[in-house]
């Protein structure tokens, strides 16, 4: 009798043992399977000069701030849904916005400053959840009605964002880093005009004319003559960038294909494997575009 109580202790322990080496097995396999046990850091690029100027660039459909707040509306859903779909446990997500260079408006920097989430474990709850998508469509909200107010559009300088500052604050170990750029992709910034060779920092209606660009053979004369932006000496091989909102200047056929050339061109010699480079657009016609591009794993 004495031997049957002892082996049943033992046969306990065992099963139980057992039980949680194949529980623990199992939630290794769905961690690693499932791509919503990736830690993502989302980082959002707005250009706010004067393409969102509705003096300069009206548009009856839907003006060209009101198309960003939208993209940045399905980004922050794609960020929370993402959210949701992984255990509190396994939560160590990030949200982030910037501007190059900052506006003078120290109100826009403030609002942006609110506007960096990072999000684990010990902070989320239901309510932090659900406060995302409408805090973020609050600020940025403020963000372009106070740019568009003030008039004092400053260009943008993306180059010199990708030079000096993307890999220190959009790219992390351990995450799925996403960059999401918001521009009509035009690039020029007073103080950041560089030129080497046929190589720019910038990109303008006007450079497209000077090097006319603007005929049929513009392929070959960009290929044979190596156009492009000057190379960024960044591997950035651990970063993923959609870029939404190129408006082409109309009295160029062929302006769209090459502003996408220069980007590619751009991203492709930063090693990033993983773009995509996408027209401005309704809103509604790009939400399944940018949930794609967030939710859906990459090889």
């Amino acid at each position: 009798m004495k031997k049957i109580l002892l082996i049943i202790p033992a046969i306990l322990l065992l099963f139980i043992t057992s039980c949680k080496q194949e529980s623990d097995k199992e939630e290794k396999e769905v961690i690693t399977k499932n791509p919503a046990a990736e830690n993502y850091n989302i980082s959002i690029l707005l250009d706010l000069s004067d393409r969102i100027s509705l003096k300069k660039n009206p548009n009856p459909t839907m003006e060209y701030y009101q198309r960003d707040l939208g993209y940045i509306k399905s980004v922050s859903e794609a960020f929370t849904q993402h959210l949701k779909t992984k255990r509190i446990r396994q939560i160590d997500d990030k949200m982030q916005l910037f501007f190059n260079p900052e506006p003078l408006d120290p109100e826009i920097n403030s609002i942006s400053e609110n506007l960096k989430i990072a999000i684990n474990k010990n902070n989320v709850s239901k309510g932090f959840l659900n406060s995302i998508n409408e805090n973020y469509a609050s600020k940025t909200s403020k963000i372009y009605s106070s740019a568009i107010k003030d008039d004092n559009f400053i260009g943008s300088d993306i180059w010199n964002f990708f030079d000096t500052k993307v890999k220190d604050q959009c790219v992390e170990d351990n995450y799925r880093n996403i960059l999401i750029v918001l521009t009509d992709g035009y690039i020029f910034h007073k103080n950041t005009v560089i030129t080497q060779g046929n190589r720019t920092s910038y990109i303008t209606p006007e450079l497209i004319r000077k090097n006319d660009l603007n005929m049929q053979n513009w392929n070959k004369k960009f290929d044979e003559q190596d156009f492009g932006f000057i190379q960024v000496d960044e591997d950035l091989s651990n970063l993923e960038v959609l870029v939404l909102g190129i408006h082409p200047d109309n009295k160029n056929p062929y302006e769209e294909k090459v502003i996408k050339a220069y980007w590619t061109k751009w991203f492709t010699e930063m090693k990033i494997k993983h773009f995509e480079i996408k027209n401005a657009d309704l809103p509604s016609n790009m939400e399944k575009i940018i949930q794609d591009f967030i939710l859906k794993k990459t090889s």
